[in-house]
This record gives C-alpha cells, structure tokens and sequence, in this order.
C-alpha cells in the first residue's frame, strides 16, 4: 500500500513540468491601445538567435493579449547575428528609436538559457528575463518577470518557450 501510495505521489510530480517563474506586479494596468514596441531580446546564450527566436514568440503573444498597435524595433538595430553575440547597445539605440515613434511601452529582455540538456533524455530548457519599460515615464520599468522551464524528451524547445513566455506575461496586467 505504502509503495502503491508512493507511485501515484511521484507521478504526479512527474506530471508538472519544471518550472520556476517570478513576476513583479504592476500598479496600475498597461493600457493595450497605446502604442507598443518590442525591442531586442538579448541572447546571453551560445545558441545563435536565441534572442530573435524569443522575439518571435513574444511578439505574437502580445498580440494574443490584444495589443494591435505594437511595432517591432528597425532590423539594423539588432546585432544578434550568427557570428555576433547581441549588445545591450542594441537596446538603448531601439529605445531611441521608439521614443522617436512616440512609443508608450516597451518590451525587451534576455534569453540566459535555450537549449536541450545533454543526457539521454535531452530535455528542452529554457530560460527568460522580461521587461516592460513605460517610455512615456521616465523610462521606469513597470513590469518584469524571471522564469525559466524544462519540458519532455519528446517536447519542442519552442514548445517550452511558448509555455514560459505565455505563464511570464499572464503577470503583466494588460487591460
């Protein structure tokens, strides 16, 4: 019986995926008819456009969200390419683009993790920072989340960045 018990406890932790997510709350709610910009997605990995792969799918999420009037920071102003890692010089050069676009919030972030575990079972691991910065208010940040995810052997990594991304922004009060 004890053991019966025991199996049906480690198979429902084995049923949650790993995941470990922080957000900081916002005050007031961001209004989703405001203009929007997503910036650079630093790549902090050794994968090669982890940060414009990131980019992609945070991008359609907010879009999900209903945020329509979002723009995408000019492509020259990325430097996460195969042969060169991206720069935090990237982003300050977007958010002077935005504020020229009258832009009211910005979002941007890190990818720290994007990759399969080596082992046999080669899980998807992912890894994010994102924030939320109002241009329009001092450039202060309002929201921000920390959270990082492992999936399945058989699970798509862009599966697992989806999941975390989806979970990270679910925090951001978005009205």
């Amino acid at each position: 019986m004890k053991i019966f018990k025991l199996a049906i406890l480690l198979g429902l932790l084995g049923l949650s995926s790993c995941a470990v997510l922080d957000n900081q709350s916002n005050l007031k709610p961001l209004d989703r008819n405001e203009k929007w910009v997503l910036l650079p997605i630093l790549n902090h990995t050794d994968v090669p456009q982890a940060g414009l792969r990131a980019e992609s799918i945070i991008e359609v999420l907010l879009r999900t969200q209903g945020i329509s009037n979002l723009r995408h920071y000019p492509p020259t102003l990325n430097q996460d390419t195969l042969f060169e890692p991206a720069e935090l010089k990237a982003v300050n050069e977007a958010i002077i683009w935005s504020r020229e676009q009258d832009v009211r919030y910005a979002v941007t972030g890190a990818v720290d993790e994007w990759h399969y575990k080596v082992g046999v079972d080669g899980e998807p691991a992912v890894g994010l920072t994102l924030q939320i910065i109002d241009l329009k208010n001092g450039d202060s940040v309002v929201w921000s989340a920390v959270g990082s995810r492992s999936g399945w052997s058989r699970e798509a990594l862009s599966a697992v960045a989806q999941k975390l991304i989806k979970d990270m922004l679910s925090g951001a009060s978005i009205k």
